[in-house]
C-alpha cells in the first residue's frame, strides 16, 4: 500500500496513483484532514489509475500505520535525513506500506516514528532533492521489484 503524510499537490497525488496501480500496489492511504483528495485533477493527472485502487481517507495516520503494522505490514518511509538509510539496502519487504511525506516538509515526527525503516533514495547528481511524486515512484518500483520479476 501508498501512504501519503498530508501530501496536498493533486498533481503528484495523481502521479503516486498511476505508478502504484502500474506496479500492482492495490491501496493508497491518506488523512481526512490537511490533505489533498480525490479531485477531477487527481483523477487525470492518474490518467484513471485511481479507478482501480482503494483509496482509504483516516482521522490518524500514525495510528492507522500501528494497526498495520500489528497486522504484519512492514513501514517504510522516505525522508532525506541522516539517519535514512539507502533505499537500496531494503529488499524484500513484504507486505509493506510505502509513506510518502508533504512536499518540502516530509514525514511528520510521529509517522516517522511508526516506521520500520526510513529510507533515502541515493542520488549522483548536483540536484539535491527529488519531488514526492518522484521519489515515491522510485521507491514502489524498488519495493515490488521482486514480485515484478516472477
Amino acid at each position: 500500500a501508498l501512504a501519503l503524510d498530508h501530501l496536498t499537490d493533486p498533481q503528484n497525488f495523481g502521479t503516486l496513483l498511476r505508478s502504484a496501480e502500474a506496479f500492482g500496489v492495490p491501496a493508497a492511504i491518506i488523512p481526512k484532514d490537511r490533505s489533498v483528495e480525490v479531485t477531477p485533477a487527481v483523477v487525470s493527472s492518474s490518467s484513471g489509475a485511481v479507478e482501480h485502487l482503494q483509496i482509504a481517507q483516516v482521522t490518524n495516520l500514525s495510528r492507522a500505520l500501528g494497526e498495520a503494522k500489528t497486522a504484519g505490514y512492514w513501514v517504510v518511509g522516505l525522508d532525506r535525513s541522516d539517519s535514512a538509510i539507502p533505499l537500496s539496502s531494503i529488499s524484500s519487504v513484504a507486505p509493506f506500506i510505502l509513506v510518502v511525506g508533504a512536499e518540502g516538509k516530509g514525514m511528520s515526527p510521529s509517522i516517522s516514528r511508526q516506521c520500520d525503516f526510513v529510507a533515502a533514495i541515493e542520488q549522483r547528481g548536483a540536484v539535491d532533492s527529488l519531488n514526492a511524486a518522484v521519489a515515491g515512484s522510485i521507491a514502489l518500483y524498488h519495493l515490488t521489484s521482486d514480485s515484478l520479476e516472477s
